[in-house]
């Protein structure tokens, strides 16, 4: 018994069907494995506006502080100031290190 093509052929309408436990285990089991698909697929990445902090940036990036530093100065890295602290957005973190990977195997 297709769920689907059930659900969408009864609108409005009440059937009265014998169904046998292994058919309910099955629809049961298909609702919860869409379920959960939608809920893991909108959960894997962290949002991608996400501000991460200096050391969290380096340590994504494998470089040391001062040497972040000196990335932001020149542009490598944008950075943004918030208050008094300085903030990195997670995927301009993660667009920098693409790029700074492309360049090393370019340039060997």
């Amino acid at each position: 018994m297709d769920f689907e093509k059930l659900k969408n052929s009864t609108k409005g309408q009440l059937i009265l069907s014998v169904i046998n436990t292994d058919e309910i285990r099955a629809i049961v089991q298909e609702c919860i494995r869409d379920e959960l698909e939608i809920f893991f697929n909108n959960s894997k990445d962290p949002p991608k506006s996400e501000f991460i902090t200096r050391n969290e940036t380096a340590s994504i990036l494998g470089i040391s502080l001062p040497t972040l530093s000196a990335w932001t100065k020149v542009g490598t890295v944008p950075a943004y100031r918030i208050g008094s602290r300085v903030r990195y957005k997670r995927n301009e973190v993660e667009d920098s290190l693409k790029k700074s990977n492309q360049l090393n195997l370019k340039l060997r």
